[in-house]
């Protein structure tokens, strides 16, 4: 075949991958000035590798050998190399073959021969699976469809390496070598085997992150004060586990120890005698480089930037950012930041404040991430408020500020919650996301097995945040919180909102329905109640008013009977303080104390309904429910306890240097309670479902847990109920998750075809590499291409005068429409821009002269001509791609009302059956499409099939980022489509569809 005289360096084949251990690696083209990086890698693989590779025995590389495996044409010869600080760690490479399994001379050589080499001391890291990845997704670019690869039986690493792929494959054994030949479409399998590989791999980098067995926090000030003494402090504070380090280039020679603190000091990393996990970097943004080339070199696992200067402070800092990414993960490390608040773990086994959080919070069951540092104060500082210490309602796993989050995002931290046992509810505030197709996938299967509740920030500037590179939101934002929901995202508007949903799903079982018992000492509260219910869309029953002078024992009374109703599936109780006889009204500790330990006891009756309290003036009953049932732990000689004077007495307790009670995990019966229809974490299998999730069996409890650990108690009606109905809409799409709809297959569509046709308009449309630009399709083409995915369009052809609107309608066959196509008339029947049913020549002839005269001349009108379509609804269908969710499909009734009232809905593409189905029942207007008022209903059948056939079409092939039908009419069979577009553009570098690697904002 012709090989390019000097072939352009593929750039977009360069990725960033996190491998199985959590490090990373970066994956880049061979190119010639690797040769003396290729000499060193060889010399360094054993010769047992060397004898696999080459089949025999083979110390050295030729001079030859070096040429051949440096120069690529980049076609029909690549090589890749996966390098750690600027080295090779492993290769592959792939030559293309004909049917003889000789070099190829013929364009249509299909297969390739691949081999790979991995360097002795990062086997077993994942390197050659995720190197096979990447080659595959380069061979698929060039056209190679098929790989041949010849390995000895005695190699099983690399056998693994192919068998485990997912590809579908064909195995001989001859002349004693194994050959192995597979297809390189992607399957069902090989997308499932491919995410469950990343999600091990990018939760595996967050949990070396969250639990490292040493810290240096580098920058430590000499003297009190300052970010890095601050870090210090709070490492210290918090009882911090591991071994703890301060750095400071500018410590006199004979410190060793730092005081007050006692902690080890060093001048610089290659001081410390062990290894160091995390590195705390708080020094000026221009030192920040050398202190990152350090932690490398030192073998660090990931960094944490507290300083700023970064992207938040403009695009010279931007491009900083990017280069300390860059530099490190160079070395194979992450990193939070810059511009980072921190990262906390209360795990017993950890006791992790790499944070500004000046005291640790107590330790429980919910996952916190948020970009903002103030955010993050917010919610550390409202939970606290809610139930502080260990093992109370609203106590963390985790948590993360990720600043302007040029590496680790809020993507990573639901990696790393899915399978995570001690985290039940994750919680994050997020002001952009980077990619944002990977974020609804994963939040989509987090959401099957734990609720995933978010705030969005930012949502109606049409900008990003300071320091965050990401594309700007161009839907609206009551369109982003349907996408998200349609994900299994409870997306909620503030912090407040955040913190009670969180504490209610942390807490409670999740309800059967949306049947509401209310029941409580005040009418006029438990009536606000009802209200709240009747506003978001929940089923209250009639409230049950119990005496003023109602006792404790009278809401358990009233409690246990409630819940034991067929008719109800959860239960509001709200209280003010009651009267005594003979006395004022009262709300001491202790009468708070004895109503929480009632209520404990009623929601006990029955475990799988959920209850929130309501209570006015009632603190202590706050305070009560919020603690650990049973009498509290007796407080060590040496620190404060937690007293009666509020949440921050309690707080205060926690700033000392002693181990706190840890926090126990629940059963996996109470996990069960707590989460209807899902097992505990880590009862799960680790490999998720490879399209739409599917959430797990649930667990078999064998004895239901007697009393409640927590229930929570809310302020204002409003907000107990709010939370408590995000809880129903959210168990309502698990159990709808639990049987996902499918993505149908369709015989008909010619999907090679139709990627043949798309890579030929973009070459004839838009000549060079300009991903930045989308492009509309002529009306031809954009026919012709749709067709193959079976979305016919009906024939419309010009008619740029009345002679040749008369040949046109005689082509087309009578009756016909006459219609304009410029831009200002473009579906405009109220304008007079289109005339249905011409019944003949004559009749034509007048219609196309009445047009011109009323309207403008044929050049500024465009007259076309097209055939009558049956009559119907009209509807609009589109598909674009929004850079703040991904692939979007809408749908709505053409026309004036549906745009002005926002009568549209929307579905992330790849949509299912189920999700079209709903999707077009979603729409105020739909009544319209099944026989409103006598009106006989349309084929709503052929719809959702016309729908489906244009999500796959967006799915299949990114390079379509725009289709719009317009109208199309739904008849009483069938769908005709009258008027079609669609816009291409070249396929990013980046997209959520081809192998897995790290973004780069």
């Amino acid at each position: 075949m012709q090989t390019p005289p000097d072939p352009a360096y593929p750039t977009h084949w360069e990725a960033d991958v996190v491998l199985r251990d959590g490090g990373t690696a970066r994956i880049r083209p061979i190119a010639p000035d690797d040769a003396q990086r290729l000499v060193s890698f060889y010399e360094q693989v054993s010769d047992e590798s060397k004898y696999y590779r080459f089949f025999a025995p083979y110390p050295r590389l030729s001079d030859r050998d070096v040429h051949r495996f440096t120069h690529h044409d980049y076609v029909d010869r690549v090589g890749l190399a996966a390098t750690v600080g600027g080295e090779f760690i492993a290769t592959v490479r792939y030559d293309r073959i004909n049917d003889q399994g000789l070099p190829a001379r013929d364009p249509g050589d299909d297969q390739a021969e691949v081999a790979f080499l991995v360097q002795d001391a990062h086997q077993g890291r994942g390197v050659a699976s995720a190197l096979l990845e990447h080659i595959a997704a380069v061979a698929r670019e060039r056209g190679i469809r098929r790989f041949a690869a010849e390995v000895l039986p005695a190699n099983t690493k690399m056998i693994k390496v192919f068998t485990d792929a997912g590809y579908t494959q064909q195995r001989t054994f001859e002349d004693g070598v194994v050959r192995l030949e597979f297809d390189l479409e992607p399957t069902e399998q090989s997308l499932a085997v491919m995410r469950a590989r990343e999600q091990r791999a990018e939760a595996r980098s967050v949990q070396r992150l969250l639990a490292p067995g040493s810290v240096a926090v580098i920058g430590t000030g000499r003297a009190p004060g300052g970010v890095g003494r601050a870090a210090l402090r709070n490492l210290l504070d918090s009882g911090f586990t591991g071994r703890i380090h301060a750095v400071n280039h500018a410590f006199p020679p004979e410190l060793d120890r730092l005081d007050p603190e006692g902690v080890p000091a060093v001048r610089a990393l290659r001081e410390i005698p062990g290894p160091v996990d995390l590195a705390v970097i708080a020094v000026p943004a221009d030192r920040v480089p050398d202190v990152v080339r350090d932690c490398g070199e030192h073998g660090v696992q990931g960094v944490l930037i507290l300083s700023s200067g970064y992207a938040e402070s403009g695009p010279e800092g931007r491009e900083r950012q990017r280069a300390v990414l860059r530099q490190a993960r160079s070395y194979g490390m992450r990193l939070i930041g810059p511009n980072a608040f921190g990262l906390i773990n209360t795990a017993p086994a950890v006791r992790l404040n790499a944070s500004f959080a000046p005291r640790m919070p107590g330790a429980g069951r919910i996952g916190l991430f948020t970009q903002s540092g103030a955010i993050g104060i917010a919610l550390l500082s409202g939970l606290h408020a809610r139930g502080p210490g260990d093992g109370g309602i609203a106590g963390i796993s985790t948590f993360v500020s990720a600043g302007n989050r040029a590496d680790v995002s809020g993507n990573d931290l639901l990696q790393y919650w899915y399978d995570d046992p001690q985290t039940d509810v994750a919680i994050l505030y997020l002001e952009s996301i980077g990619n944002p197709r990977k974020f609804t996938r994963l939040a989509r299967r987090t959401a099957a097995v734990k609720p995933v509740v978010v705030a969005k920030g930012a949502r109606h500037s049409g900008a990003a945040p300071p320091g965050h590179t990401v594309p700007t939101v161009r839907i609206a934002d009551s369109t982003v919180a349907a996408l998200m929901r349609q994900a299994g995202v409870i997306r909620v508007d503030t912090v407040t909102e955040l913190i009670d949903a969180g504490l209610l799903l942390a807490s409670q079982p999740l309800p059967a329905g949306p049947r509401i018992a209310i029941l409580g000492n005040a009418e006029s509260l438990a009536l606000l109640a009802y209200d709240a219910c009747l506003t978001e869309g929940l089923r209250p029953l009639r409230p049950r008013v119990l005496a003023s002078s109602a006792t404790p024992d009278d809401f358990r009374t009233a409690l246990a009977e409630a819940l034991a109703r067929d008719d109800c599936d959860a239960a509001v109780v709200t209280a003010v303080p009651w009267v005594g006889e003979g006395s004022a009204v009262s709300a001491s500790e202790r009468e708070g104390a004895a109503l929480a330990a009632a209520l404990r006891a009623g929601a006990a009756g029955d475990p799988a309904k959920p209850v929130a309290v309501v209570h006015l003036a009632m603190d202590s009953l706050a305070e009560a429910l919020a603690a650990p049932a049973g009498p509290p732990p007796e407080p060590s000689p040496d620190r404060a306890a937690p007293t009666a004077h509020g949440p921050h007495t309690a707080y205060e307790a926690h700033t000392t240097h002693e181990t706190r009670t840890a926090h126990q995990p629940r059963t996996a019966d109470e996990a069960h309670t707590a989460h209807e229809a899902a097992a505990p974490p880590h009862s799960r299998p680790a490999t998720p479902a490879p399209t739409t999730p599917r959430a797990p069996a649930p667990a078999q409890a064998t004895e239901a847990p007697t009393t409640p650990a927590h229930i929570p108690a809310y302020p204002a009606a409003e907000r107990a109920v709010r939370s408590l109905a995000e809880a129903v809409h959210y168990a309502a799409w698990r159990r709808a998750a639990a049987e996902p709809g499918r993505v149908p297959e369709y015989d008909d569509i010619q999907e090679a075809a139709a990627g043949a046709d798309i890579a030929r308009l973009l070459d004839r449309l838009t000549p060079g590499a300009d991903t930045g630009r989308s492009v509309p399709l002529p009306p031809d083409d954009a026919a012709s291409l749709l067709a193959r995915y079976g979305i016919p369009t009906l024939p419309t052809l010009p008619a740029p005068d009345p002679d040749t609107a008369v040949r046109a309608a005689a082509r087309l066959g009578y009756p016909v429409a006459l219609k304009t196509t410029a831009p200002h008339l473009r579906h405009r029947a109220d304008l007079g821009g289109v005339r249905l049913d011409v019944a003949n020549e004559t009749e034509l002839r007048r219609t196309y002269a009445e047009l011109t005269d009323s309207l403008g001349s044929p050049e500024e009108l465009r007259p076309v001509v097209q055939a009558m379509a049956p009559r119907g609804v009209d509807t609009v269908i589109r598909a674009a791609i929004d850079p703040a969710v991904g692939a979007v499909l809408s749908f709505g009734l053409a026309g004036a009302p549906s745009q002005l009232l926002g009568d549209i809905a929307h579905r992330l593409i790849p949509a299912t059956d189920r999700d079209v189905a709903d999707q077009i029942r979603s729409i105020r207007a739909a009544p319209l499409l099944f026989g409103w008022r006598g009106s006989q209903p349309v084929d709503t059948g052929a719809l959702a099939e016309v729908l489906l056939r244009v999500s796959r079409l967006v799915d299949d092939h990114p390079e379509v980022v725009g289709v719009d039908l317009e109208p199309a009419v739904v008849a009483p069979h069938g769908v005709s489509v009258l008027g079609a577009a669609v816009r291409l553009a070249r396929a990013p570098a980046t997209t959520d569809l081809g192998p897995r690697r790290l973004p780069v904002y």
